[in-house]
């Protein structure tokens, strides 16, 4: 069954290129390991909430933007196997830095339970 790695960061507005060279440079090692899709999203229309929102989640800054990105893999195996190649890849290693702070990102896996078209 289809599964999803997603992902919730806050990026200096100002690295929105650099975010996305980040995002293409990855999506190789991704695929290789087995990733159909992967898809990131530059927050335009994002609300700030009364009680919690993106910007409060991620501890987002003025002058950064909420991103939103899922990675689809055909089933938990193939992601949960890939993680673990990744982290011991040395192209992995040689990514350049994140552009934006990595310890306010968060993430975790779905198991899709409605999918509709």
């Amino acid at each position: 069954m289809t599964y999803y790695s997603g992902f919730v960061a806050a990026v200096p507005t100002a690295n929105r290129q650099s975010y996305i060279d980040h995002a293409r440079a990855a999506w190789p090692l991704f695929k290789a390991r087995g990733a159909l899709r992967m898809v990131e999203g530059w927050g335009e229309d994002v609300p700030r909430g009364e009680q919690t929102d993106f910007y409060r989640a991620t501890q987002a800054k003025d002058d950064e933007t909420p991103v939103f990105s899922w990675v689809e893999w055909p089933d938990r195996e193939t992601c949960d196997a890939a993680w673990r190649s990744m982290m011991d890849d040395p192209d992995m290693q040689q990514m350049p830095e994140m552009p934006f702070d990595g310890k306010r990102m968060f993430w975790g896996g779905f198991a899709p339970v409605v999918d509709e078209s």
